[in-house]
């Protein structure tokens, strides 16, 4: 009758010596990072870049595989249901795991619960971007041109309900204009189709939109953060022609819910320290992003404050997804 006790405290003794030591082993095999939207949107860039310095430290393959679908839905959905051990990893823009609970009736998970966060990873405001052809070229001449051409402008979106798809809509509501949303699987889908001319107008995250409009294939018109970007002088805010419109691109890495803490960590610090070295913040602020690393405890606040923030707007649109 002793002996059951005294063998389950030594068994418990036993697990949580063996904790650190998981972290010192960790990884011993592949990590796999998950972007849950197609390939060449901000997600995508982001972890294109960290998998190769991860590789470098830690001698051990890092794969980003895309697995898009629901505005994230898909690929976040396929994280929070793997082995929480740290070798499934999930970079996805926090605005699609804040905002979808309030656009999909059916969640297949719930992203304050369901996930370990790792680490916020940037943030890149929002680039108002127009095809070459639309004759604008400025906030308020857009904001003209939609209202003398209500429900004729396309609006290009990276999905139902996301970031860049609400930034319109809020656009949209306190300027009276009115355009057709079309959806896109993902926001390098929408930047090509207004590209090619079948959609007119967008806002996407900078990091995968900036280069095309350096390269005149699209033609910028503002960003979205609180003050302009060293990088895109050029650009202005649209908070100087709306005044506290601020919107944009938070990307964080999260691991699926119950990944042990010292593993956490252990990323989250190999993480901040990779992000935060000079060649990256170099390569990130030459395309308006901005490195944004927290605690992991952080990252999870603000995925709940965010949900808050655009649960209201959701609502207020009426916005809804199948």
């Amino acid at each position: 009758m002793i002996r059951i006790p005294r063998i389950a405290a030594l068994f418990a003794a036993a697990l949580l010596a063996a904790m650190p030591a998981q972290a010192q082993q960790y990884p011993s095999k592949p990590i796999r990072i998950i972007v849950p939207f197609a390939a060449g949107g901000t997600s995508d860039i982001l972890a294109r870049a960290i998998g190769p310095r991860l590789t470098a430290v830690w001698n051990q393959p890092v794969v980003v595989e895309n697995r898009a679908g629901a505005n994230g839905n898909v690929g976040a959905d396929h994280v929070a249901k793997s082995a929480p051990d740290g070798y499934t990893m999930l970079l996805s823009d926090v605005g699609a795991l804040s905002i979808n609970p309030s656009v999909y009736a059916n969640m297949p998970f719930d992203p304050a619960k369901d996930f370990s966060p790792i680490v916020m990873v940037s943030y890149s405001p929002h680039v108002l971007a127009v095809h070459p052809s639309v004759p604008v070229n400025s906030v308020q001449d857009l904001i003209a041109y939609a209202r003398a051409n209500p429900g004729k402008m396309n609006f290009a979106n990276s999905g139902t309900g996301g970031a860049p798809h609400l930034a319109g809509v809020e656009f949209a509501a306190r300027t009276g204009v009115q355009w057709t949303y079309i959806p896109y699987k993902g926001g390098s889908a929408a930047v090509t189709d207004v590209i090619a001319g079948n959609a007119n107008v967008l806002f996407n995250g900078m990091l995968a939109t900036y280069p095309s409009v350096k390269g005149g294939r699209l033609k910028g018109l503002a960003v979205s953060g609180a003050a302009r970007v060293p990088s895109a002088p050029e650009l202005p805010t649209i908070a100087e022609t709306l005044p506290g419109f601020v919107t944009g691109s938070y990307q964080g890495l999260l691991a699926a819910a119950g990944t042990p803490r010292d593993i956490v960590m252990k990323l989250n610090g190999e993480l901040t320290r990779i992000l935060n070295t000079a060649e990256m913040k170099e390569f990130l602020a030459k395309q308006g992003t901005e490195v944004r690393t927290e605690t992991p405890e952080a990252l999870g606040n603000f995925i709940v404050t965010e949900k808050a923030r655009w649960a209201k707007v959701v609502k207020a649109a009426g916005i809804k997804a199948d």
